[in-house]
């Protein structure tokens, strides 16, 4: 999508920034992670993430190593 500028710090908005949030929620649902999104779109996390919020989509956890209480 950078091709089609949505250059990184360039404002974004009306149907371009609805077209761009319709892309980050299909991806994100399919297992895509925030940061994989603003590489590949070239916005910034923040802005994906504001995005994702926006469009009402429930953020998975962080993931990582979960550590349980060992009795």
């Amino acid at each position: 999508m950078t091709e089609q500028g949505t250059s990184k710090g360039r404002r974004i908005s009306g149907d371009q920034r609805e077209e761009l949030a319709r892309i980050a929620v299909q991806q994100y649902a399919a297992g895509r992670s925030i940061r994989a999104l603003a590489a590949e779109l070239g916005r910034s996390y923040g802005f994906i993430h504001k995005l994702l919020v926006e469009s009402g989509v429930e953020l998975r956890g962080r993931g990582g190593n979960n550590r349980t209480k060992k009795d």
